[in-house]
């Protein structure tokens, strides 16, 4: 057991340079519920940033936890390829029952490897399978992995940059607001289209996420997707959603697109679907679109047994009914309160994102990475995104009770007003 900070220099010892979160976070954390975190040091931090969006539901929920052990004593399944199993089947029903049908989605399920970026693996072949095209549509800002099929639809050049090789079989597009002005990129996409010179390949889909996590909390209206998936059904394109981070509940809804009257061909979920962080990926496949033959697409890994024993808890618990998702819009509601006052603190300054998936662009990445350092030092956890890293964004869990999430909040707030203050920014 660490005993004292001289005991982190394991870390950089031994552990590759490719770690990233702990860079900005330097303590060593033993245990977590609900909302917080603690240190070997005791110290107990608020958590904005709950696994990059993975743990929606917040640290180890007792109901889930109670589930997983029954699990484990009983000798359940830890590992089953893709077999059937009663903790699969428990877990299809409830999500057939609280998900699916209410959306009157008759989508199949399909289990990946058990990263996002797998996920978005599978369905960047699986379009490519059905339609017989290679070329894939993505936008500017997106955000969709970094295994070389899914980096080729990720924009971001620092992540390219690690490929080591050509990335191709992408065209990207301006996504929703790229232009300034009132600049319709729907418009843009449909004349490339249209134009049988305008040298646009013929998609086989047009990937996209609604809300942009990674690529600074940029948001679609609902018109803008429902334009982008009208144009992939007249073009023979299939539309995936990547729900990634925006989906289990963090926008508002189970799907970030739920109510804009669009329904994808194909969603790509991970992170929070397991409910308790445990690793586990899935796409929702049209069923006339679910040709790959078996383990066409595979994985030792495809399908987390205990993944699936803490999901189908989740499911049930916050998704039988609409008053979990009421909660969400209500604390949705005192974030952006209190986003706004602090934009009154930076001239400059605008909120984004959408939901519980929220922050404050600052105009610049050395800005935001000083608050983020600030509010760590204050007991907050949380992150930046967007193209400079110049968006200060909040992914506290949707569980977070509003006291816990009013003081960070506060902590956050403080942490501006301080910086902002220095003589290093206030100049600028």
């Amino acid at each position: 057991m660490l005993t004292n900070p001289s005991d982190i220099a394991i870390f950089s010892r031994r552990e590759s340079e490719a770690r990233s979160y702990c860079r900005s976070f330097d303590a060593v954390f033993t245990s977590a519920s609900g909302s917080e975190l603690i240190a070997t040091s005791g110290t107990r931090y608020i958590d904005f940033l709950a696994g990059c969006s993975s743990l929606n539901y917040g640290h180890n929920d007792p109901d889930m936890k109670r589930a997983l052990i029954a699990h484990l004593e009983s000798d359940g399944l830890a590992h089953g390829l893709d077999l059937h199993t009663d903790a699969k089947a428990e877990f299809l029903t409830a999500f057939d029952r609280f998900i699916l049908q209410p959306r009157k989605m008759d989508h199949k399920v399909m289990f990946t490897g058990p990263t996002g970026a797998n996920a978005v693996e599978a369905a960047l072949k699986l379009a490519r399978k059905v339609t017989g095209r290679d070329n894939v549509l993505a936008f500017t800002n997106g955000f969709h992995g970094v295994t070389l099929g899914a980096l080729s639809a990720t924009g971001n050049s620092y992540h390219r940059g690690g490929a080591g090789t050509t990335l191709n079989g992408v065209t990207r597009m301006p996504y929703d607001g790229y232009f300034p002005g009132d600049t319709d990129t729907a418009d843009f996409l449909e004349a490339m289209l249209n134009d049988r010179s305008s040298g646009l390949d013929a998609p086989a889909a047009i990937l996209l996420e609604t809300v942009q996590g990674e690529g600074g909390l940029n948001v679609a209206s609902p018109e803008w997707i429902r334009r982008i998936a009208k144009l992939a059904k007249e073009h023979g394109a299939l539309l995936i959603v990547d729900d990634i981070q925006a989906g289990c509940g963090r926008t508002g809804g189970f799907f970030s697109f739920d109510d804009m009257g669009v329904t994808p061909d194909i969603v790509t979920l991970a992170k929070s679907v397991s409910g308790f962080g445990l690793p586990m990926a899935l796409l929702l496949v049209r069923p006339e679109h679910d040709i790959f033959g078996p383990a066409e697409h595979n994985g030792t890994f495809r399908g987390n047994t205990h993944a699936f024993v803490t999901a189908r808890v989740a499911v049930t618990k916050f998704w039988a009914d609409d008053r979990f998702q009421k909660d969400v819009a209500a604390k949705a509601r005192q974030m952006t309160a209190a986003l706004e006052e602090m934009a009154e603190l930076l001239p400059g300054s605008k909120l984004k994102g959408r939901g519980m998936m929220q922050g404050l662009d600052v105009g610049s990445g050395d800005l935001a990475a000083e608050i983020c350092a600030r509010a760590f030092r204050d007991g907050l956890i949380i992150e930046t995104s967007g193209n400079e890293d110049q968006v200060v964004k909040i992914l506290a869990p949707l569980t977070t009770d509003e006291e816990t999430l009013q003081r960070g909040l506060n902590i956050l707030r403080n942490a501006i007003r301080r910086v902002t203050d220095s003589s290093k920014f206030a100049a600028e």
